[in-house]
């Protein structure tokens, strides 16, 4: 059975990251020592044009992503897992969870929602998860159900 050491989860407050955090929990409980990345990437992309009138947007999105992050962190310590790191970043999460995160941590299992917050983006140019899938050079566990 492959041993997982680097696992990343990417969260944005959805049901279906709440789900692929959940799982992670007990893949890292099966993989000891494995340490678990949750991130959560503030789409800069979806704010630039609004922050030329109000600055307190990226202020409000980085509260949003400590908030979320310390929350699971909080939850995978109590269950029992010691090695949890907490990652904020900013840009595409088509591009940073694959090309850059994922290289920095040394990810070898990346998990995910099947689908996140930004509806019209899926409609328009496809899913983070699809891009994930696509681009990653590690095993990939997109998560649908709760169970």
């Amino acid at each position: 059975m492959t041993q997982y050491k680097s696992i990343v989860v990417a969260v944005d407050g959805s049901k279906e990251a709440e789900y692929a955090f959940k799982k992670s929990i007990d893949i890292a409980k099966r993989n000891p020592d494995s340490k678990l990345n949750l991130v959560n990437v503030i789409d800069t992309r979806s704010f630039a044009a609004i922050e030329a009138y109000d600055r307190s947007i990226a202020e409000r999105a980085q509260g949003f992503s400590e908030e979320l992050l310390n929350g699971y962190k909080k939850q995978a310590e109590e269950a029992g897992l010691t090695h949890v790191n907490t990652v904020i970043e900013y840009g595409s999460p088509k591009t940073i969870i694959t090309k850059e995160l994922s290289n920095v941590v040394e990810a070898d299992l990346i998990i995910c929602g099947a689908t996140g917050l930004n509806a019209v983006e899926r409609f328009l140019i496809g899913s983070v998860s699809e891009a994930i899938v696509r681009s990653s050079k590690c095993d990939v566990l997109v998560v649908r159900t709760p169970e």
